[in-house]
Formats: structure tokens, sequence, C-alpha cells
């Protein structure tokens, strides 16, 4: 029988000051630690390793405590969960606060105690990315460093699975789990919709890393476990005071770009899974996948951004720039397609041919194999694959984020879009509609032009532009077969 025991209800509100001037070496932090951690040091021998989770919290009263509760009846929970709270204007700390103390439970017959610290740390300049640097100081002296997002849950065999696979393979310098979506508690229509999009994103993402050698481009910060090693290593080559850096939109791709400079693996798990938080708006979904996408391009374009130097041929950049080469041939051929239909209707010069249902049928072959391969996959997945529009739509809508970030990017436009994002999770903002608004112009000022056009001009255009859009559709849809006919090895998403 299982047991939890909470005592010593407190709460650490200590400041630490995280980034240091003058460093040339990896500091010596234990100063800077609060004293009942014992300078990180951990406090008793084990027979494992040890693992401190650590959790950056900002406003997350909602999903805490499901998040808390998943760690701790894991089949291996971590050896101390540190909750970092920062500013934060709800009641995520007196939530979080109720587990506060120490949890003992047995586990094959033998006492297990789990410590769950929660900090308060206040008014944060550096948002996500101090919490973090928090969060690792006052875990110095575990092997392992569990980074847990504040809206995702683990599966029960989660950390138990992270921990064997980094225990057995010393090279390993960070390991993510699989993440997908819990859609049982999303409601709404809209939502319901969203969420199916997100997990097929999801599942396609990870299928494409597991296949890879399971190399993984990006230890997502939801749930991935570190080594203390690699980190520590990351810190002397680069001068740091601390793993994670504001240099860059996307604090966990920068790192684990880090992690393989270093000489460590960058790896997913074949089974530990996860279940992230999904963005169940449109406006809200358009905030996090700029600041994905920014990021991204901010990654792959040399100098640009602070001390990011931009490494467009780092080994985990190949699925980035593969990412981007293909939303802009999806856009072009879907752009091309539509523009082309309209002008050849328009002088009744339109006339079908089979061959165009080609690519649509080999793209719901490829939807539905993905499916297929979810851990968890339900009538829902399968439907949202074989029904193909409401893939095409989300592709369309997944097509907008990427030229947002895009002209974002180009015309150097200095915004932030960590707060960009929290505020469209809040309701608000409007820029979500931004790229649609863009495309409509864009349609009614190529048909004014065409319009304007003799018919001699019109019939030189149709007679390039379709065998031009031909050749690119026949090159995507050989890359769609080899996706489709690739061996999965078994793996599931």
């Amino acid at each position: 029988m299982t047991q939890v025991v909470l005592h010593g209800m407190r709460r650490a509100t200590d400041r630490v000051h995280l980034l240091p001037r003058g460093v040339q070496d990896v500091p010596d932090i234990s100063s800077l630690v609060p004293a009942e951690f014992g300078g990180g040091q951990a406090t008793d021998e084990r027979r494992h390793a040890t693992i401190s989770c650590i959790i950056p919290a900002y406003n997350e009263e909602s999903t805490i405590a499901d998040v808390l509760t998943s760690l701790l009846g894991q089949t291996r929970p971590p050896d101390a969960i540190h909750v970092i709270v920062n500013n934060t204007d709800d009641d995520t700390v007196e939530i979080a606060e109720q587990f506060s103390g120490e949890h003992l439970r047995m586990i094959k017959s033998e006492p297990f105690t789990t410590r769950v610290h929660v900090h308060d740390i206040g008014e944060n300049p550096d948002k996500k990315v101090g919490a973090l640097n928090f969060g690792y100081f006052v875990s110095r002296g575990h092997d392992y460093v569990l980074g847990v997002d504040g809206d995702t849950t683990l599966e029960r065999r989660c950390l138990e699975w992270l921990e064997k696979e980094m225990v057995s393979d010393p090279r390993i310098g960070g390991l993510s789990a699989i993440y997908t979506f819990d859609k049982s508690r999303v409601k709404g229509a809209m939502a319901r919709y969203l969420v199916a999009g997100q997990r097929a994103q999801f599942a396609g993402f990870n299928m494409d890393n597991l296949v890879r050698g399971r190399n993984m481009a990006v230890l997502g910060g939801q749930c991935s476990l570190f080594s203390m090693r690699a980190l520590e290593s990351i810190m002397y080559r680069n001068h740091q005071a601390a793993p994670w850096v504001r240099d860059s939109e996307v604090e966990d791709s920068k790192l684990s770009l880090q992690i393989k400079d270093a000489g460590f693996s960058t790896k997913i798990s074949a089974r530990a899974r996860a279940f992230v938080g999904p963005m169940t708006t449109l406006r809200a979904l358009h905030g996090q996948q700029v600041k994905w996408n920014f990021g991204g391009i901010d990654l792959l374009w040399p100098g640009q951004r602070g001390d990011t130097k931009g490494q467009p041929l780092h080994p985990n950049l190949r699925l980035r720039w593969y990412e981007n080469v293909s939303m802009f041939f999806n856009i072009t051929t879907r752009m091309a397609f539509l523009l082309l239909l309209a002008a050849a209707l328009s002088i009744d010069a339109f006339v079908f041919n089979p061959i165009w249902l080609i690519p649509p049928v080999v793209a719901t072959l490829l939807n539905l194999r993905i499916a297929a391969s979810m851990h968890d996959k339900s009538a829902s997945d399968i439907f949202y694959a074989l029904l193909f529009f409401p893939a095409e739509m989300y592709m369309w809508v997944r097509m907008g984020h990427f030229m947002t970030a895009w002209v974002q990017f180009f015309a150097r436009v200095e915004k932030d879009n960590w707060a960009a994002q929290a505020a469209a999770e809040r309701g608000r903002g409007s820029a979500y509609v931004f790229p649609a608004i863009c495309a409509m112009a864009t349609f009614l000022v190529l048909i004014f032009a065409w319009s304007q056009q003799s018919i001699g001009v019109q019939s030189a255009i149709l007679s390039v532009g379709w065998p031009v859009l031909y050749l690119i559709t026949v090159l995507q849809t050989l890359f769609m077969l080899k996706k489709l006919l690739r061996r999965q090895r078994g793996f599931t998403v």
C-alpha cells in the first residue's frame, strides 16, 4: 500500500541573484543558495541517482496541483521538487504550498522521501529563464535535473523510464519525454479541433526525431531530464553563470545546441510520456507558435540577436531547416493553386485533371499513418486525418504562424514574444487575425492586377504557371511518399 505523508508546510521566499558579473569559470554558487538546501548539496546517501525536479510556474493555479500530484505519484518520484513561482498574480503559491514538505512513500518495500519546496521569487525580469536558473542553483548536488512546465503532467512511469535511459548511457546530456495532449479535459468544438491539430503536429515531430536515431533536436522544457555534468559543462564552455540564457526566444533550443556542442547527445525517450498544456484558442496558439518559429529562425540565422551566433549547419538544426523549407513549399503550392485556379476560371480555361487528386490522397494516407502511430489514439484522431479538410485547415493556420515569424524577423521588429504569448493565453491581442487579413489582401491585389491584363498575357501566365506548379507538387508528393513508406521501427508517439 502506498503511503503519502505531508508535513512541514513552509514557504521559501529567499531571493537569489542569478547572474553574478565577471564570471570566468563555473561559479561557486554555494553562497547563493538558500541555507535550508545545504548549499545545494544532497544531504543523505542514496543507492540510486538523485533527481531534482524544477517547475517554473507563472499563473498556474488551475494546473499546478495536477502537476505535483502526477510527480508524487510516479513509480520513481523525484528526490526533490522545487516549484519556482515568478511574476504571478494568482493563487499558484497558495495551492502549491499545500504540497510543501516531505512526502513518504513505500516503493518496492523501501521508504522513499520526496521533499517539495515552494519558492516565490516575486518579480523576475528574466521570467521563465530566471526561474529555471534559480531551480538549477537549488538543485546543485543532485545527479540529474528534471525540468517540468507548470501545466505538464507525467504518465505514471515517465520518470522511471527517463532515469533508466539516462543512467544506462552517460553520453546522454539531455533526454526528452514524448509529448502529447490530454484531450479528455478539453471543452468546446474549437478547442477540441485545435487540440486534435496539435496532437497530430507533435506526433509527426516526435516520430521524425525517433526514427532519426532518437536524436532530439529540441529538449523541450515541458518534460526533459538533464545531466548535471552536461549543464556544468556548457556553463564552463560558454562562460555562463547559469545554464539557461535569455539570448534566445527558445531557451530550450539554445540549451540543446550547447549540450550537443559540449560532446553530449540529446535524445528523445522511446517510452516516457508526458501530457503538455494545449493551446485551446487561435489567439493563444498563434502566440505560442510565433514565439517558437521566431526563436528557431533566430538560431538558424547567424549573428542576429545578442550573443546568439547562429549555427545554420548545426546537426540539431537540420530538422528546423526541413520544417522551414517544407512550410515554404506548402505556402507556395497552396497559394499558387488558388490563384491559378481563380485565374483559369475567370477566362473559362480550367480543365479538371484527376491527377490533382493524388497529392491530397497521399497527404491523407500520411496523416492516417501518423494518427495510427499515436500511443493513445482515438476515433477523433483517425477522423481528423481521414477527413482531410480538418488537417488542411490546420495547415493554413500553421502557415500564418510561419509567415508572421519570418516577417517579424526580416523587419527586425523589437517585440517581446514571451509577453505576447502570455497576453494571448489571457485572451488579449489580435495579432492572430493579421495573417488572414494579409492573405486576403494579397488575393484581392493579384486578382485586380490579373483583370488588367490582356487575354494574351493571361494565357501566357497560365501556360507557365501550371507546369511550374506541377513540378513543385510532384516533388512535394514524393517527399510525402518517402515519409509514408519509411520504417517506424515499432515506435509509438
